[in-house]
């Protein structure tokens, strides 16, 4: 039986599917780019506009969906950026330590404060029927309510991710070796 919570198990398989599903973006982001490079060119000597601004509206609306969708994927996996140069040289406990702190000093604060400031601007775009400005553009609502569902994602995370260092801490849970710093090496040049 496994020492964490039930709750972190559950959101650890349905962010790590989350994942799996956000590879989808990137194929659907780079198809919509090359029909709309591709368009540009093939329309020129019909005389013909073949590309639209929802197309290029589109490609930056999934590019948005994959970035923010993604943190709580990349807090997962530990892919987020870090100075490695002291921490890949820590005990797990310490490792444990550092990222306790940091995610209940600065990631959870700061995904609740983004959650907070966003309902607002969300509220509005959708009780206005807020559209892009660009002609052919597409609604904005949809686009910016993934801030707070994206940010609410990241706070369950970041509480995961704490639950399990709080485990490490207790000598409850022993850490997965997986993640940038456990695979750090010297590359040569």
């Amino acid at each position: 039986m496994s020492p964490l919570p039930r709750w972190v198990q559950v959101l650890d398989r349905w962010v790590d599917a989350l994942g799996r599903a956000l590879r989808w973006l990137v194929l659907a982001m780079t198809l919509v780019g090359a029909y709309q490079a591709l368009a540009r060119y093939l329309g020129r000597p019909l005389g013909v506009n073949l590309t639209s601004n929802a197309g290029n509206e589109l490609q930056w609306y999934l590019y948005s969906a994959l970035f923010l969708l993604g943190g709580a994927y990349a807090l997962r996996h530990d892919a987020h950026v870090r100075v490695d140069v002291w921490y890949a040289r820590l005990s797990p406990r310490r490792r444990a330590f550092v990222d306790l702190v940091a995610l209940l000093l600065f990631v959870l604060p700061f995904a609740v404060l983004v959650i907070v400031l966003a309902w607002r601007p969300v509220a509005f775009a959708w009780a206005i029927g807020e559209r892009s400005s660009d002609p052919g553009g597409l609604p904005r609502a949809p686009i910016k309510t993934l801030v707070p569902v994206a940010f609410a994602l990241l706070a369950l995370q970041a509480l995961a991710e704490a639950t399990r260092r709080w485990l490490v801490l207790r000598g409850r849970f022993t850490p997965e070796v997986t993640g940038p710093a456990d695979e750090w090496r010297e590359v040569e040049l």
